[in-house]
């Protein structure tokens, strides 16, 4: 009984596994490409790609949330838009990070339209993108 009474206290004290703050989850049946928006201190930039599977699930935001709306754009491996956004921003071919989200084409980057996602203040959110009806 002492044994099994010091493992649950092992359990309790260890320190908790770093916990996704911002996931997205791909409940389509095609691979999906991510990019996410939001403000970082003053500024606001884009980043992107993740590639996320079929009932996959990416973790796009490690730390704790402190924007309100975060911003993402999500394309299938044939460019086809998997989400209905209207705020303007900026995307790249292969992996990125962009700042700011105006003058796209000017500065070399490709436009697109990313859905805002209202998280409400939560700490934590998770976004389920599927497949189109």
């Amino acid at each position: 009984m002492m044994k099994r009474a010091a493992f649950l206290g092992f359990l309790f004290c260890a320190p908790m596994a770093a916990v996704a703050q911002f996931a997205v989850c791909n409940q389509s049946f095609d691979v999906a490409n991510v990019a996410i928006g939001q403000y970082e201190d003053t500024e606001f930039v884009t980043r992107g790609w993740w590639t996320i599977g079929p009932n996959q699930c990416a973790n796009v935001i490690r730390d704790q949330l402190t924007s309100r709306y975060i911003y993402v754009f999500a394309q299938d491996v044939f460019g086809n838009e998997m989400l209905q956004g209207a705020s303007p921003m900026c995307i790249a071919t292969k992996r990125f990070v962009i700042q700011g989200e105006a003058g796209c084409l000017l500065r070399g980057h490709l436009d697109a339209n990313y859905l805002e996602v209202d998280t409400q203040k939560t700490e934590r959110w998770t976004l389920f993108l599927s497949a189109p009806p």
